[in-house]
């Protein structure tokens, strides 16, 4: 079996493809805005809906854009933490000595 930082080198481990929101109002909010969609479709000319997706298109990007800086921060974040646990460790161990 591969080691964590064998998988991620070679692009096997994809987090944000492995994320599905377990909140019950996912689904629901989900399913309202393929309704609206549909809605849109049917309201606007062929070129305004196309229009319309593109934009959401690039919504879609740019909060693809936080959601991956937000995973960085947050592994960053952690990993500080761990260096500063681990250094109170030895703070801690070095003392009983």
């Amino acid at each position: 079996m591969k080691s964590i930082l064998e998988a991620l080198y070679y692009g096997e481990i994809r987090p944000e493809e492995m994320i599905v929101p377990t909140d019950p109002e996912y689904r629901r909010i989900s399913r309202k805005v393929s309704e609206a969609m549909g809605m849109w479709k049917g309201k606007l000319s062929a070129d305004d809906f196309n229009q319309l997706e593109a934009m959401l298109d690039l919504r879609g990007q740019s909060e693809s854009m936080y959601a991956t800086t937000s995973f960085t921060n947050g592994f960053q974040l952690g990993a500080l933490m761990m260096i500063e646990i681990y250094a109170a460790k030895e703070e801690l161990l070095n003392g009983l000595r």
